[in-house]
């Protein structure tokens, strides 16, 4: 049985699209959202005084802390230049796990598509940035360290890196799936009494998790990756 989605009503987006549909719309808040960011931090001194309360400065102040302090403990100083882009893969997988919290709209990350998409993206990355630090001695892990057991060891690490996307992906799809599905279960129970906040909070903490999981995991494997010939 398919179910209503506001994102029906744009001219041209059948049930089938809807994810798309979402994906655009949620992109293009957060555009949005950027530059009312951007003009909100202010030029000069403004823009290096903390926030005195509760703001969009603050929640983006926030977000950049908790990004920095992830990188440093993983990555060390130079994850520092990953910051702007692991900062945006958080915000923009959280805003998109959030939109299935309200009411007839589906998130892009129910769609596995979407979230593989995602995983593909941060195994492009680090390998990329494995080779950029080490060159084609990156390719060195593959073999193990035992001559004779390379054949052995070339298929293993392939397998592993391979499935790391789809574990990636997959992992966060199905998370967000059995998160809604069980949020908007409750809702129907309560029939949207104040105790449904408590499902809200639920789902929010899930939205978190979920999103923090996958930058976190996407951030150890560049530092596998960047850091193997350096020991």
């Amino acid at each position: 049985m398919e179910h209503f989605n506001w994102t029906q009503l744009i001219p041209g987006v059948s049930h089938e699209y809807i994810h798309v549909a979402t994906l655009v719309c949620v992109s293009i808040f957060i555009i949005l959202l950027s530059v009312a960011a951007r003009i909100t931090l202010g030029n000069g001194e403004k823009s290096i005084e903390p926030a005195g309360r509760f703001s969009l400065k603050g929640m983006c102040e926030l977000i950049t802390e908790f990004i920095v302090d992830q990188a440093d403990a993983i990555l060390g100083k130079k994850g520092r230049t990953l910051v702007p882009l692991y900062g945006a893969v958080f915000v923009f997988i959280v805003i998109n796990n959030m939109v299935g919290l309200l009411p007839g709209m589906t998130p892009a990350t129910d769609n596995f598509n979407t979230t593989i998409a995602l995983g593909i993206f941060s195994f492009c990355l680090y390998n990329f940035l494995g080779l950029k630090a080490n060159g084609l001695s990156y390719l060195k892990h593959f073999l193990g360290p035992i001559w004779w057991l390379a054949p052995l060891m070339v298929v293993i690490e392939l397998l592993s890196h391979l499935f790391r996307p789809l574990t990636l992906g997959i992992r966060l799809g199905a998370n967000m799936i059995g998160d809604h599905k069980v949020v908007s279960t409750f809702l129907e129970m309560t029939g949207y009494i104040p105790v449904s906040v408590i499902f809200y909070g639920f789902g929010l903490f899930v939205c978190l998790i979920q999103a923090y999981v996958f930058v976190l995991l996407s951030m150890i494997y560049v530092s596998m990756a960047t850091e193997h010939e350096e020991h």
